[in-house]
């Protein structure tokens, strides 16, 4: 057995192996939807959450989705955006972390999204804000399957790799700031558009899940050291075959 010790020191080397892996993702010319989908796998990883999403906002100001840990916090971050209701929207128009303990007990709160939630088998989830000196970006959002939501000494850690996140946003800008952000967040969305095509694609000719022909386009992108748009573009052009994917 795993002493308690034991335990707490492998968790605190994940965090800390999570951190560098972010740092050293933010080079010229990432992938964003790479390094946000990467994001969101790690807090799953590490036994913060069962699930994470998070959302950008675009030139018009409105939330959009860029990445998902998983497709049930997909259809629900889309659900969101649809709806424009739920944590997401809640810490997007205040700028400050929200949470719920109880989803089952939100009703009130969140009429669409709560119930919602609950059936896609989440009873807690939490919300912090992407920020840079009170400019929010977007919202990443963790989906738990217990009831009891996150510690504020979990919370800040997520904070802090949010945080990380919007620097990796804007570490990029040759112009000024608002204008890098603006055109940064445009393209993100861009590529998410293109990427759902192809997971669409991929899906309906193999047969498989949207989760699984993520991945598979992801593996093969790595593999063969391509951005993972590049290899969505092809899928949807038909320049690469879904059959070269395995």
């Amino acid at each position: 057995m795993v002493a308690p010790q034991e335990t707490a020191v492998s968790r605190e080397r994940r965090l800390v192996e999570t951190f560098v892996e972010l740092a050293d993702t933010l080079v010229e010319d990432f992938d964003v939807v790479e390094f946000f989908s990467s994001l969101t796998e790690r807090v799953v990883q590490l036994g913060i959450a069962s699930e994470a999403g998070i959302l950008l906002v675009d030139e018009a100001g409105d939330l959009q989705y860029v990445a998902a840990s998983h497709e049930r916090a997909h259809l629900l971050e889309l659900f969101q955006v649809q709806n424009q209701e739920g944590p997401c929207q809640d810490c997007f128009t205040t700028g400050a972390p929200v949470s719920a303990d109880d989803l089952a007990a939100a009703g009130d709160r969140w009429p669409l999204f709560a119930p919602r939630a609950v059936s896609a088998g989440f009873l807690s989830v939490q919300a912090v804000p992407l920020r840079l000196r009170g400019a929010v970006l977007g919202a990443f959002n963790l989906f738990l399957s217990d009831t009891g939501g996150i510690d504020r000494d979990t919370e800040a850690v997520v904070q802090a790799m949010a945080d990380v996140a919007t620097i990796g946003l804007l570490q990029q800008r040759e112009l000024d700031r608002a204008h890098a952000v603006e055109g940064q967040l445009q393209r993100a969305l861009q590529t998410r558009i293109g990427i759902e095509q192809a997971k669409g694609i991929i899906s309906e000719r193999m047969g498989i899940e949207m989760d699984a022909a993520f991945e598979l386009l992801r593996s093969f992108s790595r593999n063969h050291n391509r951005k993972l748009h590049d290899s969505a573009r092809d899928i949807v052009t038909g320049a690469l075959a879904t059959g070269n994917l395995t």
